[in-house]
Order: structure tokens, then sequence, then C-alpha cells
């Protein structure tokens, strides 16, 4: 029988980032992956002859420790690539243009008025982001923790509140638990603008402009890197950070089985306890290993993977309650060219269709109901004029993200419905792109439900749990799991679920490996 001193489950980047430093540290390390190739939500797929894309399209917060520590750089990954411009699509082409990151950001088609206020904004933020950056690295310690290094944490971060100042470290506070609208409505008076901001804060959740929810720290946690926000296609595409981590962990030794699905988590009783000793394989393949490490959503690793048989009810019943339900699908379509979109001369920014907050809160009251808006909010990239591989020569890939599609449609998820969709979700981008039906050779919708069956993610949910203030920090996904390990000796948590949350940003796996290795 094949040993470990651990065994990973999962080869999306949380995995192979914790693997790697795993490994690092001289254990044999096997990270078991079910789908034919790694990177989970950011592998990139073929998705029509010659055409690929993936559900993940851009990089905007991956952090830097990361890279340096596992030497990314080495093994391809390029992390100063250029931010993109974020564009505000207005149906008359009078667009808002958002380019540049930090202090050299910029923003034009607004007022002066707004333009002045963005600037303030824009700087406030910064500095909480900044102020929060090193704790999505650490390990938050469990409320009533007084062992020292526990309580140096939460000095640190008292110190860094103390040292904004008290008016900031008041506003500090407010801000952080506004809704988005609120936070937008007392700094701008555009409301494409105020929709075009808000984004960052909502896409991937079930929430909205009026949910008071921790929608302005997810804002916050996607402000941290050396982006400050914005967004980025690395040289290579997203495929060249997968194809670095899946190096960086060979390098170091780390064995990756691809195909392989874990069917259960072997668990070993003694007069001392339960404990992980391993996994058994869909095809009956048993494997032990000192540690299972599961970057699993947490409701597949409990409920599915573990079984409820093995933890005491009170936790299964916190875990039973994650909210896990997925919000967002994902379009792609193959073009026979670059599409113009009118007022742009070149369509390589990231797109945002939102006119306003209304729109934004409307699709999302159609969701919680089981339906998706007839006003659809969308995230639009042309990826391949970033990365030509994409495509083949002279054609594009269109990639959207469509917020507010629930994992569960009223009347279910039939052909009907998704060819309804796929029609208004090109309806919509025409109003922009006029020319773009034409263009289109093929069209490929992943609802939350395909995201799940695809990639093994409970409700499609991108963050594997919603990113909400009861799910936050020292509560993720939820306490006596909130540190990585979990009920069961020998069993870790290094996914999405855990702190700091989901993106393409590695901490999870870092924070994981950080506490394994103590």
């Amino acid at each position: 029988m094949q040993q470990y001193d651990t065994i990973i489950i999962g080869a999306g980047h949380n995995g192979l980032v914790c693997a790697t430093y795993l490994a690092q540290e001289g254990q044999r390390v096997l990270v078991l992956e079910a789908s034919d190739t790694p990177g989970g939500l950011a592998a990139t797929r073929e998705f029509f002859p010659g055409f690929k894309a993936s559900v993940a399209h851009t990089v905007s917060h991956f952090s830097a420790k990361v890279a340096r520590d596992l030497k990314l750089a080495v093994h391809g990954f390029d992390s100063a690539t250029a931010p993109m411009p974020t564009v505000g699509l207005n149906s008359a082409g009078e667009h808002i243009v958002l380019s540049g990151t930090g202090a050299e950001a910029e923003i034009n088609g607004v007022s002066a008025e707004d333009a002045t206020s963005y600037r303030g904004y824009r700087q406030l933020l910064q500095r909480f982001a900044e102020l929060l950056e090193p704790f999505w690295l650490k390990t938050m310690p469990r409320v009533g923790d007084t062992r020292l290094s526990s309580l140096l944490t939460f000095a640190q971060l008292g110190l860094k509140l103390r040292l904004l100042g008290k008016q900031d470290m008041g506003e500090f506070m407010r801000v952080a638990t506004l809704p988005a609208r609120d936070l937008m409505d007392e700094n701008f008076d555009s409301e494409l603008l105020k929709a075009m901001l808000s984004w960052d804060g909502l896409i991937g959740s079930k929430m909205a402009p009026r949910s008071p929810n921790a929608t302005v720290l997810a804002l916050l946690y996607r402000m941290s890197g050396e982006l400050g926000g914005a967004h980025a296609i690395p040289v290579g595409g997203i495929e060249s950070l997968i194809g670095a981590l899946n190096s960086a962990a060979a390098s170091t030794g780390v064995e990756v089985k691809t195909g392989a699905r874990v069917g259960r988590i072997l668990i070993e009783g003694s007069e001392d306890g339960l404990r992980a000793t391993g996994v058994e394989l869909a095809n009956g393949e048993q494997i032990v290993a000192g540690r299972v490490v599961s970057s699993a959503d947490p409701q597949r690793t409990f409920l599915q993977l573990l079984g409820v048989e093995y933890l005491e009810i009170e936790f299964s019943n916190r875990i039973r309650r994650l909210r896990c339900e997925g919000y967002v699908a994902k379009l792609h379509l193959a073009l026979d060219g670059v599409p113009n979109f009118e007022g742009l001369a070149k369509p390589d920014g990231r797109m945002i269709i939102a006119a306003d907050m209304d729109a934004i809160e409307f699709a999302y009251d159609d969701a919680k109901y089981g339906n998706y808006s007839q006003q659809l909010v969308m995230e639009i990239l042309v990826p391949s004029l970033h990365q030509e591989s994409l495509a083949p020569a002279g054609k594009h890939v269109l990639s959207a993200h469509i917020m507010y599609v629930p994992h569960k449609l009223k009347g279910g998820w039939t052909e009907e419905a998704r060819a309804i969709l796929v029609q208004l979700a090109i309806d919509t981008v025409a109003i922009y792109a006029p020319a773009i039906r034409a263009q289109i050779l093929h069209s490929e919708l992943l609802t939350p439900l395909d995201l799940e069956q695809i990639h093994n993610v409970t409700g499609g949910h991108w963050h594997h749990t919603e990113f909400s203030a009861d799910q936050l920090l020292m509560m993720r996904p939820t306490y006596e799991a909130a540190q990585y390990s979990t009920p069961i000796p020998g069993l870790y948590l290094c996914g999405a679920g855990s702190h700091p949350g989901g993106g393409l940003m590695g901490g999870p796996g870092h924070n994981a490996a950080r506490q394994i290795l103590g």
C-alpha cells in the first residue's frame, strides 16, 4: 500500500500551493485531482475546436509572497503584468474608463466632481486594504485563544488600527460594515460609476448593493496585492499561473495524480479517538498518509468525503447551514474576429454591463426567487487579445461572467432554459457591440449547476461558501474548522472555504501549510 506524509484532495491553486510549501520542508506529498487537468476553476479548457477559456479569467490579487516563496517566476509566471482598464459600458457609447492602479489610477468619462471624489475614495480604501493585507496570510486565532502567538496577532491588528489615527479608525469601522450602495451613494453622483465600482465587492456572492453583509470587506480583500484591485491577464494567460504552480510542485517532489477521484476519507478509531489516515479512491484503491488536507469545499469535505457519522451533530449542522449557492454563470463565445464595442477603440479591458445599482439589485431579486433577470448584469473580457493561443489566428474568444444566475433555477436547467439565457446574454452584449451576432461561431453556457458538476464545487460557488460576516476571519467556514485543522485529528482544510477566502490569491493554501508545519 502506498504511503505519504500528506495527501491533498484537489489540484486547484490552493491545493498546489499547500503541497509545494509542505514538500519544500521535506514531506512526501501526493495531490489527487478528480479531473484530467489541475487548476480547478482556473483550468483552461477547450470549449470549441481551437477555442479555449477558463472560468477564472483574470488575476487581481494573487499573493506576491506566495509567488516569491514558490519561485513561480522561475517556472514561467510573470507577476509584473500591467493591469487592464475597467470599463463601465454605456449604451450610448459614453463609457467610463478606469485605468492604472493605486495612486496612478486615472478615471475618464465622469464629471470633475466625481473624478475628485474618486481620488479621495481610492486613497482611503487603499489605506484600509493595506491595513488588512498582512492578515490575509495569517491564521486568525480562535476567539478566546490566549496563546502568545494568537495574542500577538490580535495586538498587531489593534496597533494597525490605532496607527490609522482616531478619525480614520472610526471611518474604517463604519465603512467596513456599510452596504455597497451606501458607500457609493456617499461618494459619487454617476449611477454608472457606482455600479462599476461596487462590482468587485459583489461578484461571485449571493449579495447585492443593499446587502448589509461584508461587501465592502470583500472589496478590500480584492484590493490586496500589487495590483491594488485592478485586473490583469498574465503573460501566457491564466494557464501560465496554473502551469507555474504545477511545475513548482513537481520541482519539490510533489506527485500530482489527475483522473483520481477521491471516494472517501479513511478514518481509524482507537482508544485515543478518531484520526484521518488516508483516502479511498472511487476505484477502490486505498492510499495512506500521516494527514489528509482537503482543498474541496467544506460541505463536500465533511458531508460527502468524511461523513457525518464521524462528527458531532452541532458541527455537522453548522456545515449544512453554510451558504454555498453559486450565483454566477459563465458564457464563452467563439468569434470570427475582434468584436467592435461602440465607443471603444479596442475591447482590451474588463467591461462591466450594469447601468446602475438598481439594475444589479433587481437582478439579485430575480435570482432570490429562482429566476434570472431579463436585464442581465455582466462582466466581459476578450482574453484572446492578451493571449493569442486561446483562439486560431484571426479568431477570438469572448468570456463573460453573468451575475445572479441561480444554481437551482425554477423549473430546472432544461435545454430550453439554457438556450433562452444564452440568447438573452448575446442580445445584452449586442446592445454595446451590434455586429457581434454575425461573428459568433459557437457559444457555451456554464450555469452554477454545471460548475458544480464539472469542478466538484458544492452549489457551483466560486468561493466554496459565502464571503459574509458570519463566515469570515476566525469564523471561516465555521468555528472548530477555521484554523485549517478540523474536529478530526489528521484532517485539514486548505481551500477557498477557509480564511481568507476565494479568488486566485493562494492565501488558504499558504496558511494551511504554515499551520501544519507549525
